[in-house]
């Protein structure tokens, strides 16, 4: 079973609760600041060159953008908790919580992994509450107190490669621009004076991602921003450039393990 809470008046937060599942997600990434913990069982954590175990208590925490992957040890199930957080917003918490203190003031570009008992606690206490009937001003400072805390990102760091490529910025300007018709690779390369093999590795390098993969999971993250705010399938499907609903639904999926309609009504 899975559920998602998000509430309109705290749009830069959403939350999901997962039990016994079986889903499996392909490499994808996020816009958002994710944290994550895992109530039972046992699942693989993929981020890069990286593959780390998380069991029962662990929290790990992945910055926006971050390609990255998790799922059940094979034949197996597990229960999970996520928090998807705006970025900008959770910077201005980190900000201000720092004042007056000799502490980091911005949000981390690194992965962390914590396996002590405080952060799944702190985490679970504060998803409950999101889920929860309580006021809207209640849940807002719930999240401000467990950011500011930082227990989330004490644990074991695992160092992210992140690059600031200009080459690669113009290539992804250029896909998000025409995502209803994408270039195909031999165009897109050819519009930047490249060879179809270093617009793979420029994506490689810095995304985990090819070119096709990378847009595909910009189109997820499009499609989940719109369906919260109640956007038709099929109309979605054609605006993101689909082949058609089907394509849609089997993208979404496998990236979100759930489908598309279900993600609306939820």
């Amino acid at each position: 079973m899975t559920q998602f809470w998000h509430d309109p008046a705290l749009p830069f937060v959403e939350s999901r609760r997962a039990s016994d599942s079986r889903a499996c997600y392909r490499p994808h990434s996020h816009p958002t600041l994710s944290i994550g913990v895992v109530d039972r069982g046992q699942s693989r954590f993929r981020c890069q060159h990286r593959r780390e175990r998380l069991t029962p208590g662990c929290l790990v925490s992945v910055p926006a953008g971050v390609v990255h992957d998790c799922n059940p040890l094979p034949e197996g199930r597990w229960s999970y908790q996520m928090l998807h957080l705006d970025p900008a917003w959770a910077s201005d918490v980190l900000d201000e919580a720092a004042a007056g203190r000799d502490i980091e003031r911005t949000l981390p570009s690194t992965v962390f992994i914590a396996r002590d008992p405080a952060p799944y606690r702190a985490f679970c206490e504060l998803n409950a509450l999101l889920f929860s009937p309580a006021p809207a001003a209640d849940k807002e400072a719930g999240l401000i107190e467990f950011l500011g805390r930082r227990l989330w990102c004490r644990g074991e760091p695992l160092a992210v490669h992140l690059t600031d490529s200009s080459a690669l910025a113009d290539l992804q300007r250029h896909l998000l621009e025409r995502l209803e018709r994408p270039p195909s690779l031999e165009a897109l390369a050819r519009d930047h004076g490249l060879s179809r093999y270093q617009v793979i590795r420029l994506f490689r390098r810095d995304t985990g991602l090819t070119p096709h993969a990378w847009l595909l999971d910009r189109r997820i993250q499009q499609a989940r921003r719109r369906l919260r705010q109640g956007a038709g399938l099929a109309d979605l499907a054609q605006e993101l450039g689909f082949a058609d609903q089907g394509h849609f639904q089997r993208a979404f999926k496998a990236r979100v393990a759930i489908t598309p309609g279900r993600y609306r009504g939820a």
